[in-house]
């Protein structure tokens, strides 16, 4: 009987064949369930399979615990906030993610978000079509100062990126205390509260954890400079929407854009929406081409190498 994988990322194999082809190459039969993802078929068809490929999805404890066959489970991404280590590696289940892969897809949209805050891209695209045709004015970015939480690479990315803006970048990062060749334009700062506070343009670029969940609330909000804008390509739970939301409403900042939100879909009753001066994308950072196509080949790699006894890479647990 062959081995079966579970794919339950939209986005697997939708450039070309190639990673479905090294899964059944591999001997695998591959089962696609990104596309019309359903919690309650997940539960009966995760049990039967030997590896996972999974999405964003919470993959539940208590159903881990009844998936006797799974040896491996491939993130198709880089973040792992939905699926719980600690159970893998007690049930012997490797873990691996893509960390990396997707950095300059995920920079390029930071860049984007952050030229359509200031410049009102977005507004001014639904007000033409809205018959209004209205000079809208916006807020230069070039040589202004922009703050990284994380320093990880997709921020050194949007750091290269906005050294051709000639802006300051302030960053901070626990991990990190030297900086790498070609940042001479990034200060490293010792504390988040320093790069919040210091930067008209705040970018953040951390994995969601228990330290970080809700770690740019009210105060750090109000602490920022009259007129910030924030940006979140990272994970929603980081930014705290109700007081994103009193902070813009109230004027204190000009404007915000963020690619994932606490949950997702976004609820359309959201008052972020309410403001012409949010833009919300549905969490594409990583949907180019160039990083689809990388991150689903090192995901079927990873399930190839699992059971041939080959070596995983970017193995977390």
């Amino acid at each position: 009987m062959n081995k079966k994988v579970l794919v339950t990322s939209r986005s697997f194999g939708s450039i070309d064949s190639t990673p479905k082809d090294i899964l059944e190459q591999a001997g695998y039969e591959v089962i696609l369930m990104g596309k019309d993802f359903d919690m309650e078929r997940f539960a009966k068809t995760v049990t039967e399979c030997d590896a996972l490929i999974i999405g964003a999805h919470d993959f539940p404890v208590e159903l881990m615990n009844r998936c006797e066959k799974l040896k491996v489970i491939c993130k198709h991404g880089a973040g792992l906030d939905n699926l719980h280590l600690e159970e893998a590696k007690a049930r012997g289940i490797a873990v691996c993610n893509v960390p990396g892969t997707n950095a300059n897809a995920v920079a390029d949209l930071t860049l984007g978000l952050m030229l359509s805050c200031a410049r009102h891209i977005s507004l001014g695209d639904r007000r033409v079509r809205q018959g209004q045709w209205k000079a809208l004015t916006g807020k230069d970015v070039y040589a202004k100062t922009l703050g990284l939480l994380g320093f990880g690479a997709v921020a050194r990315n949007v750091a290269q990126r906005a050294a051709g803006f000639s802006m300051r970048v302030l960053a901070y990062d626990p991990y990190v205390h030297v900086l790498p060749d070609g940042f001479e334009h990034v200060t490293l700062c010792e504390s988040a509260a320093e790069v919040i506070s210091g930067c008209e343009f705040l970018s953040v670029h951390l994995p969601l954890t228990e330290e970080t969940r809700g770690m740019i609330g009210t105060a750090e909000l109000a602490s920022m400079r009259p007129g910030a804008y924030v940006i979140n390509t990272a994970r929603g739970g980081i930014v705290d929407e109700k007081a994103l939301y009193e902070a813009l409403a109230s004027g204190h900042l000009s404007g915000a854009a963020m690619d994932v939100t606490e949950v997702e879909p976004m609820d359309t009753a959201n008052p972020l929406l309410t403001l012409d001066n949010v833009v919300v994308t549905p969490h594409i950072g990583m949907y180019s081409r160039e990083a689809i196509g990388a991150v689903s080949i090192i995901c079927a790699e990873n399930v190839a190498a699992c059971l041939g006894g080959g070596e995983l890479k970017f193995r977390v647990v």
